[in-house]
């Protein structure tokens, strides 16, 4: 097996303890000789306003995912890593030391981890041991393989077939709950009563429009809701479509300009996810039956 990588491969060498100053020292003596002294009464009295709190262990966040019924979401995901771990023994895809340290070097330099105090903080922070990391890194890097191995090749015949869902449009939506509300919102749009800006100020319920006047960002056709999708593909710029009906409420869209389709590394890279998904889904799919 490869080794991990080191998480902190060129760690700064830590500066010399400096001498602490004459002033800086009598004044700590001085806080230390008039501190006033904490009678046993007050001891117990403080002690029963602030409880003492221990730290939570693994069986404590177990227990607490179980108690909220939250455990089955993370047990999918520990399902779908161990398929995707027997895929990759199965096509014998494996990491090379270079590569595992390449991705480990990568992740440590996208998250700012760049020294050794702020890598040990954050494994600190995240619960976890440097092994238990370099292997999250490991598996990561072995999805990534797996997927090009699968799918690589026929990410341009997918593009060329369905190159319309790839279109990219700037979008602003106002989400709201009834449909009397959206007519009214169309409505007052249409007549010109009101800027699509304020209106998503005073009416959208989605948190993402509200806080932005109503615009959504920019997003590939195929990452947008099917109703929503079906509704502005033949939709002009600054076009009012609407209401549609979705499971989230009633939209009111308005097209802002439209970007042509481009095979760019983010829509491959999205092409191959979903294709991915779809193939550990009815893998998983099959599975089942045939354990059934």
């Amino acid at each position: 097996m490869p080794h991990a990588p080191c998480p902190m491969p060129h760690a700064p060498c830590p500066m010399p303890n400096a001498p602490i100053p004459y002033s800086a020292m009598q004044k700590s003596v001085e806080e230390t000789t008039f501190t006033a002294v904490a009678s046993p009464e007050d001891e117990a009295n403080q002690e029963a306003r602030n409880p003492e709190i221990h730290p939570v262990t693994d069986a404590d966040i177990i227990a607490y995912l179980r108690q909220n019924a939250k455990i089955a979401e993370f047990a999918t995901q520990a399902e779908r890593q161990a398929l995707v771990l027997a895929c990759c023994e199965q096509f014998q895809i494996q990491v090379s030391d270079e590569e595992w340290q390449a991705a480990g070097d990568a992740f440590r330099q996208d998250n700012k981890l760049l020294g050794i105090q702020e890598t040990m903080a954050w494994l600190n922070q995240q619960r976890i041991s440097v092994e238990e990391w370099s292997e999250g890194v490991r598996v990561k890097l072995l999805e990534q393989k797996l997927k090009e191995h699968l799918f690589g090749a026929s990410i341009d015949g997918t593009y060329m077939s369905d190159r319309d869902k790839y279109q990219r449009v700037a979008l602003s939506q106002i989400l709201v709950t009834d449909l009397g509300t959206a007519w009214k919102v169309v409505q007052m749009l249409r007549e010109g009563h009101s800027s699509f800006c304020a209106l998503a100020l005073q009416y959208s319920k989605g948190k993402q429009s509200q806080n932005n006047g109503g615009f959504v960002g920019l997003r590939y056709l195929v990452e947008l809701l099917p109703e929503i999708a079906d509704a502005i593909k033949e939709a002009k710029e600054a076009e009012i479509i609407g209401p549609i009906q979705t499971k989230l409420g009633y939209h009111v869209l308005r097209v802002e300009k439209w970007f042509p389709s481009e095979l760019t590394t983010a829509v491959r890279e999205q092409i191959m996810n979903a294709l991915f998904e779809m193939w550990l889904h009815n893998l998983k799919k099959s599975q089942m039956e045939n354990n059934s």
